[in-house]
């Protein structure tokens, strides 16, 4: 634990660590401390008190002193000349036709340097304008480029609620802002409606997210499939304010029904997207206890009852049984079967074979007359003879077994004497 102060530098700002030395200080007192810029006027946000070594930065500058009447008149001169510096530094953009706006001017305590601040869409060439600014003052000159919501907060103004700019008014630093959360509000998205004064998001709906967000959570969404006291049905809009929703009963023409939110047990989030439903557990039946009958005959003791009879099939299968039914003999043979009556249906006679119609274009065939063979002679002969015996199964060539064997390759006809 350290013994710190807090020390803020301007009307709506950051507060800043200091070490006290020792030193006791009151709440709103002005003092002034070492800086990195050199020494600064401020007044004192939080008194002295203890604060983790985790929640500052090291090295800690210094308390100075508790501010003296003199210093109260050099910050009330260093006012006047920051707004005589203003006119001058407008004059000096105007003549060099730089497409900026400026939009506050800043003096040191010990007026060692000049900080303007100001807008601009894009990057701006100003080397010539410090020059000039450095010549008018004969000091140190230091030009910020700063964004919209900072001008806003150094400007101020009214909001479209009517009420100074939270910014200007009690906002420390700003806090990122996002699309989302004016969906997550219900509010319109029409830009004009959920901007402010600089142009952005308004900061105000960070405010109320964190309460929506928990709301969320226990409020079904649009398209959900739920189940109420009145029956089963899908959601159609919601109220996270009331708590309340607006329910489409299934298989049902009526008006939706108005249900509380935790009356509803969420079987489906959002539209149906394929996936299982998260239905609960059926309940365990639990066994119910058998109603006594009342009889009005006495109850017979157990030994008193008679046994159940056994069943005739197991009578035949006990081995006592076997001696009075008798053993077969060992040439024993089954007993043939008696033919049975035959009944009384017609016997299947084969249908007699019937003579099919000839077909118009089908005509008796006629014997084809006999060629008488022609006596083949010499090479003919030979050549019809032998041409079933030159090659064999496998296609290769085999020798005469009989007759003349032709010269040249080609049979030839004997010689006529």
């Amino acid at each position: 634990m350290t013994e710190v102060i807090g020390v803020r530098f301007k009307k709506v700002g950051k507060v800043y660590y200091f070490d006290p030395c020792g030193i006791q200080v009151k709440n709103d007192a002005a003092v002034i401390v070492e800086t990195a810029r050199g020494q600064e006027y401020g007044e004192v946000a939080m008194a002295n008190s203890q604060v983790e070594d985790s929640k500052i930065v090291q090295p800690l500058k210094k308390l100075v002193r508790v501010a003296t009447e003199a210093d109260k008149k050099t910050m009330e001169q260093n006012l006047q000349f920051e707004k005589d510096a203003f006119k001058v530094c407008e004059e000096k953009i105007q003549k060099h036709k730089l497409d900026m706006k400026l939009v506050s001017v800043e003096y040191t305590f010990d007026r060692s340097k000049i900080l303007f601040y100001f807008s601009a869409d894009g990057r701006v060439d100003f080397r010539e304008l410090v020059k000039d600014l450095a010549g008018v003052f004969r000091t140190r000159i230091e030009l910020r480029q700063i964004g919209v919501r900072d001008e806003a907060k150094m400007i101020g103004g009214l909001g479209i609620c009517g009420r100074p700019l939270c910014c200007s008014a009690f906002l420390e630093s700003f806090q990122p802002v996002s699309i989302n959360m004016a969906k997550d509000q219900g509010l319109s998205l029409n830009p004009t409606k959920i901007s402010g004064t600089c142009g952005r998001l308004m900061c105000c709906l960070k405010y109320e997210n964190d309460a929506y967000q928990d709301l969320l959570k226990q409020t079904p969404p649009n398209e959900s499939l739920v189940d109420t006291p009145y029956g089963r049905g899908t959601v159609m809009d919601t109220s996270l304010l009331r708590g309340t929703c607006r329910v489409r009963m299934m298989n049902s023409s009526d008006a939706p029904v108005t249900v509380p939110c935790d009356q509803c047990t969420v079987l489906r989030r959002g539209r149906d997207k394929g996936e299982p439903l998260d239905l609960p557990a059926p309940p365990i039946p639990q066994p119910q206890p058998k109603a006594e009958s009342v009889s009005a005959e006495p109850e017979t003791p157990k030994a008193e009852q008679s046994e159940p009879k056994p069943r005739r099939d197991r009578e035949r299968r006990r081995p006592e049984n076997r001696e009075n039914r008798g053993e077969r003999p060992q040439n024993h043979k089954p007993a043939e079967r008696r033919d049975k009556p035959k009944s009384d249906k017609p016997e299947n006679k084969p249908r007699p074979q019937q003579d099919k119609p000839k077909a118009q274009n089908d005509k008796p065939k006629k014997d084809k007359p006999q060629q008488e063979a022609k006596p083949v002679e010499g090479a003919q002969a030979l050549k019809e003879g032998g041409d079933h015996k030159r090659r064999n199964h496998r296609g290769g060539r085999r020798n005469y077994r009989g007759g003349n064997k032709p010269q040249g390759g080609k049979p030839q006809a004997p010689k006529a004497e």
